[in-house]
């Protein structure tokens, strides 16, 4: 049983940045804008990571402005910054990712047997 574990269903803020580690893994990062339940009119950004073939996935077949369903947990990175001070921030590190939205973006062809999700390892 996950007991961080974090739903969130936005639109993409910008096109999702795939790039490798050092080491040759997949990780792609983008940010989704989310809707307060209760005031339409705020709303909140998740910084979010997708790892291997979930970040192929992502960027494959997401864009801009896109509607995206998401699970994962939640992390916060910590670290010194040049001048000495601790920074931290949080982000979501991505487990699943599903379409939403439209029909046009449902029948999309997917990484995984023409499922409109796709669930990566976790690391």
């Amino acid at each position: 049983i996950y007991m961080n574990n974090i739903t969130i269903k936005g639109r993409l803020c910008a096109g999702p940045e795939l790039r490798e580690t050092n080491g040759g893994v997949a990780l792609c990062n983008f940010t989704v804008a989310v809707d307060r339940a209760h005031n339409r009119e705020e709303t909140d950004f998740f910084r979010c990571t997708a790892w291997r073939k979930t970040a192929e996935f992502v960027k494959q077949y997401f864009a801009k402005g896109q509607e995206i369903l998401l699970t994962g947990e939640m992390r916060c990175d910590i670290w010194e910054d040049e001048d000495g001070e601790t920074r931290s921030a949080w982000g979501l590190q991505v487990d699943n990712v599903e379409f939403c939205g439209s029909a046009a973006q449902k029948d999309k062809p997917t990484a995984k047997a023409n499922s409109p999700r796709y669930t990566g390892k976790k690391f």
